[in-house]
């Protein structure tokens, strides 16, 4: 309990004192998650209503794949990333091996299909005469698939969420294609395991507790635009049994 109580004290000290290796440390945190999570978006949205909405043969077989990608292990994402980006691999002539931008592939290749997954079963849950009668309106096949994005919006939100919590989190794959290099690729979950190993639990644990908190802030701004964009229950008065 000593132990646990000293770290508490240590994560306070270090954002009081605002050290600057930690602030560099969970920047970059920050950076790498937060740069894949929006490119996997850019990917899993498009991806997850195709899926959704067409019907062709391999279609089951592409489900498949995207549910098995949700829970690919990171160390296999980091294992295949790290061939490809390696000096002697198909792209290592552009030397991305122990970069951010490593880094950031890696973690788009475990966010991706979480944010797929999770977009195409929020389509799924759509009533299929919603696009038809977008259609018939009068909109055009681009505006009909914008109305059907906008009535899945808090799905989606939560797709995003469990992408950043999915990388933010992850420490596998960024161990072997950063190598957690100080001032270069050393993130949050690195520098934890980092300083467990060394002995300095009070600083491991203190750097958890930041990585904690910036979880839960980012998640706490996504949770607020998503249960404002859900709008105010049909009956605000508090349940009471009777």
């Amino acid at each position: 309990m000593d132990l646990i109580w000293q770290g508490l004290l240590e994560a306070v000290h270090l954002l009081l004192s605002l050290d600057a290796e930690v602030f560099e440390i969970a920047l970059l945190s920050l950076k790498v998650s937060g740069s894949a999570v929006l490119l996997s978006l850019l990917v899993g949205i498009p991806a997850g209503m195709f899926l959704a909405l067409t019907r062709f043969p391999g279609r089951n077989f592409l489900v498949s794949l995207v549910n098995t990608g949700m829970g690919l292990p990171p160390v296999v994402v980091g294992l295949g990333v790290s061939l490809f980006l390696w000096r002697s691999g198909p792209f290592g002539l552009f030397n991305l091996m122990y970069t951010p931008a490593a880094m950031v592939i890696a973690q788009i290749i475990i966010a991706s299909p979480i944010v797929t997954g999770l977009v195409l079963a929020a389509m799924q849950q759509l009533d299929p005469r919603l696009q038809l009668q977008a259609l018939s309106l009068g909109a055009t096949r681009w505006q009909a698939l914008w109305i059907l994005l906008r009535e899945a919006r808090l799905p989606t939100l939560a797709a995003i969420m469990a992408g950043f919590g999915g990388v933010i989190s992850e420490i596998g794959a960024v161990m072997m294609v950063g190598g957690n290099i100080k001032g270069q690729t050393r993130v949050l979950t690195t520098a934890t395991v980092l300083e467990a190993r060394r002995g300095n639990f009070d600083l491991a644990i203190a750097l958890s507790i930041i990585l904690l908190a910036l979880s839960f802030g980012v998640n706490y701004l996504l949770t607020m635009i998503q249960q404002r964009k859900g709008g105010a229950p049909w009956d605000s008065r508090p349940f009471r049994w009777k």
